[in-house]
């Protein structure tokens, strides 16, 4: 993996100041790498514990095929929070909220939407409530997104221990405490890499990228909005987006390693949504590694069937 950093200077030039209902973010929009495919667009929507920076480089990947565009969540990636606005971040307002970047973004034009995990939890509920955006979508693909609950992997005891301290630390004083004590760089530093999810995301990694990756860890633990996302973490773990129809297909791409969801559970839920399932697997050993910083590190992320859809 290339130096993490480097990669983030590198990536400023594509980088727009985004605006939509008073909360204020970026947004990166990088152009077609292959004039054939200028008139293209695909909208990225990264997941939770996440931001641009994190997700640079499978959007270059996708570049190759179109016009990439990826925006700020609201309370992450150092966007504004839905709290600062007096609002909630639910998954319904999330769902508003990408509808209307949507709306203005890709007025008179079709668009493929590609969301990871969370992003793809909250494409699905915005296509669940404005019906009229689906023919604007040539392609819904999902990189490892999910559709219920009951998707997860976890042991009773540990979803309920995730369900109780989310809840808890999603509240304004747990909040603070959190993210002056908790996420302290120091103990960030000393602690996070011992955590089962840094465990998985850090294997087989060699030092000196190991040590890359905490930092780009710490910024990231900092600069998303601790309230948010917990309540987020909240919801993702009650989820339920199997009640209403959408008359797509969807795209999927699982990895096997999966470390926090049944890729055959996943599949059945997506079925009951959408029109068909068509699966792809992605050569990752976890969910998603802690940055993907370069075009090369992407790649695994990238199935052949997924490239030759997008190509067409």
């Amino acid at each position: 993996m290339q130096n993490i950093f480097k990669n983030i200077a590198d990536m400023q030039e594509h980088i727009q100041p985004l605006n939509i209902n008073g909360l204020t973010g970026r947004m990166l929009v990088l152009p077609a790498s292959k004039k054939s495919n200028d008139k293209k667009n695909i909208l990225m929507i990264y997941g939770h514990h996440s931001s641009i920076e994190r997700m640079y480089g499978i959007a270059e990947e996708f570049s190759k095929y179109g016009k990439v565009t990826m925006p700020d969540l609201p309370g992450f990636g150092g966007m504004d929070s839905f709290y600062s606005i007096d609002m909630e971040p639910s998954l319904d307002n999330l769902a508003d909220y990408l509808a209307t970047f949507v709306k203005l973004k890709y007025r008179n034009k079709r668009v493929t939407i590609i969301g990871m995990s969370l992003g793809f939890v909250i494409a699905t509920r915005m296509l669940q409530r404005y019906p009229d955006l689906i023919k604007k979508v040539d392609f819904l693909v999902s990189m490892v997104g999910f559709s219920h609950h009951s998707d997860y992997t976890f042991s009773k005891s540990r979803l309920n221990f995730y369900k109780y301290a989310s809840a808890f630390f999603s509240k304004k004083l747990p909040s603070a405490f959190f993210y002056n004590v908790c996420l302290h760089p120091s103990l960030l530093r000393a602690f996070y890499g011992k955590s089962h999810n840094a465990k998985n995301k850090f294997k087989d990694l060699p030092e000196e990228q190991k040590k890359q990756n905490m930092e780009f860890e710490v910024v990231l633990w900092r600069e998303n909005d601790v309230r948010t996302y917990m309540s987020t973490a909240n919801t993702m773990l009650k989820i339920d987006n199997c009640t209403k129809h959408i008359d797509l297909p969807v795209h999927h791409i699982s990895v096997k390693g999966d470390q926090y969801f049944d890729n055959f559970v996943v599949e059945q839920h997506m079925r009951v949504i959408f029109n068909d399932f068509i699966g792809y697997e992605a050569k990752l050993p976890n969910h998603a590694p802690s940055i993907i910083a370069s075009k090369k590190d992407a790649a695994p992320f990238v199935p052949k069937g997924i490239r030759k859809l997008l190509s067409k």
